[in-house]
Formats: C-alpha cells, sequence, structure tokens
C-alpha cells in the first residue's frame, strides 16, 4: 500500500519501505513548478492508500538504501506512465535495465508530442544534470 508520495519517481509503501522507481528520473522539488508538476503526476497514478506491486530487478536497493523496483498498479507499469505522459525522462543504472526498450519508445514519443513537461522545455536542465550542480 502507499503511504506517501516524495517526489515524482521516489514513494514510501507500507512499513515505511522507500521505493525508487527504476528507469526513470524526473525533475528535483527544488526544480519549481516541474519538481512538483511530477509529484502530482505519480499522485494521480498511485494515490496514497492505492495497492502496488514492486517488481525487482538485478540490483534490489540503491545506494541511499531505497527499494529499487517497477511499481504496477491495475496492471499498469507506472514507471512507464511516467515517461509516455511526460513528467519523466530516462536514467538507466545497469544492471537494472529489464524495460529500457520500452522506456526509450515512451521517451522518444513523449518528446514528439511535447506531452507535459516536454511542453515547456522543463528537462532543458536533465535531474541528474541539477544534482550534480551543473545547471540551474
Amino acid at each position: 500500500m502507499v503511504e506517501r508520495i516524495v517526489d515524482g519517481h521516489t514513494l514510501v509503501c507500507g512499513g515505511g519501505i522507500r521505493v525508487r522507481l527504476i528507469g526513470i528520473d524526473t525533475p528535483e522539488l527544488s526544480q519549481r513548478p516541474y519538481g512538483d508538476q511530477a509529484k502530482r503526476a505519480l499522485e494521480v497514478l498511485v494515490p496514497v492508500g492505492s495497492a502496488v506491486q514492486l517488481e525487482r530487478d538485478l540490483e534490489p536497493v540503491d545506494r541511499y538504501g531505497r527499494r529499487l523496483a517497477c511499481v504496477w498498479r491495475d496492471g499498469m507499469l507506472v514507471n512507464w506512465q511516467m515517461v509516455r505522459r511526460g513528467w519523466a525522462v530516462l536514467l538507466t543504472y545497469p544492471p537494472n535495465v529489464r524495460y529500457v526498450e520500452a522506456f526509450q519508445e515512451a521517451l522518444r514519443l513523449a518528446r514528439e508530442e511535447r506531452r507535459a513537461l516536454w511542453a515547456v522545455d522543463a528537462f532543458s536542465c536533465l535531474p541528474s544534470d541539477r544534482r550534480r550542480g551543473l545547471c540551474n
């Protein structure tokens, strides 16, 4: 069960288990208003109280102790939906690459269609670059 949405790519499930969605990255909350918008998009896909299934890949935990997972709700791959709807970009850390081709195609289509954050060039500073201090 989803207890809390932290940001556009992290949620907390029952028992306080922090889950980082594999294969995607969303703007940081400090990247206003885009981080808040991505968080709200995830809240729509997996509202607090909803039941989700976690599918792990080869590496189960990241360096911050978060469980790495693909999140499924009602047969829908939430990670893919975040990319396809234009709220997330790819962030691949091998060996967790099970759905990378599907995510790449979803990203291509979202970008071409200028969905959500692509419509406002919110990814001109990628979240990973923002975390490294490479852009504002």
